[in-house]
């Protein structure tokens, strides 16, 4: 059965130029051009295309109420805002991935496929906490913990930390957890996966543990350390 993908975007030929290119891809493919649509749409999606600037609301708002929802629908958002505030913004807010005005039909196909791939791979860790560390994931739900809490955390959040929970207190470049996380072909820059280790030591924050226990090292990348506390270099 063909995947559904939903586009929500309001200008006619940028839609149709990507709907027409998902469905010559063999995608069954939804066109939306209002949040309202979009949020009927949303539970039958396989992944959603969005744009931010939307005539009854913003992508940023869908976006929030989806994961809120604890929706785990995959979001790719092309936008014309090109800085790095907006792209970061989005990622922290829970998108998958970011893609900025003007682009190629055919390069969001390739993003949605890469996505999709990604969102299909089980978990390569434990499932259970290693070593001293109270962080633990579970693959087979997806699921993630601080000691008994559960972390609300994003497909891609999830993802970064299976990769590090693997083996705790080795340290993993960046380049590393771009290929683990996002997998090859993916234009992924640095700063988006910092954008995504603050994003995760926020919630993990706010679940009463140590953010520090998400360790930088400086000029190399990132490590899970043991829950003793620890000066954090960068985001």
């Amino acid at each position: 059965m063909a995947q559904r993908i939903v586009v929500v975007e309001d200008e006619p030929a940028i839609a149709e130029s990507v709907c027409y290119a998902l469905r010559r891809d063999s995608f069954e493919v939804a066109m939306t051009s209002t949040y309202a649509e979009a949020e009927r749409e949303a539970p039958r999606a396989d992944l959603i295309v969005l744009d931010l600037m939307l005539p009854d609301g913003s992508g940023f708002d869908l976006i929030r109420q989806l994961r809120r929802d604890s929706r785990a629908t995959p979001i790719i958002v092309l936008s014309s805002r090109d800085s790095e505030a907006d792209r970061v913004a989005a990622l922290e807010t829970g998108a998958d991935d970011y893609v900025t005005k003007p682009f190629s039909p055919r390069e969001v196909v390739a993003r949605v496929r890469a996505v999709l791939r990604r969102v299909g791979q089980p978990a390569s860790t434990r499932d259970v906490a290693v070593g001293r560390t109270p962080l633990s994931v579970d693959a087979s739900t997806r699921r993630a913990y601080l000691v008994d809490r559960l972390l609300e955390l994003t497909r891609v959040e999830f993802d970064l930390l299976a990769s590090l929970l693997e083996t705790p207190g080795r340290v993993y470049t960046r380049a590393e957890l771009i290929d683990r996380v996002w997998g090859d072909g993916f234009a992924i820059s640095d700063r988006t996966v910092d954008s995504h280790v603050k994003s995760l030591r926020r919630k993990v924050s706010e679940a009463g543990g140590d953010p520090g226990l998400i360790e930088t090292v400086r000029g190399v990348g990132y490590r899970v350390g043991d829950g003793i506390p620890t000066t954090l270099d960068g985001p």
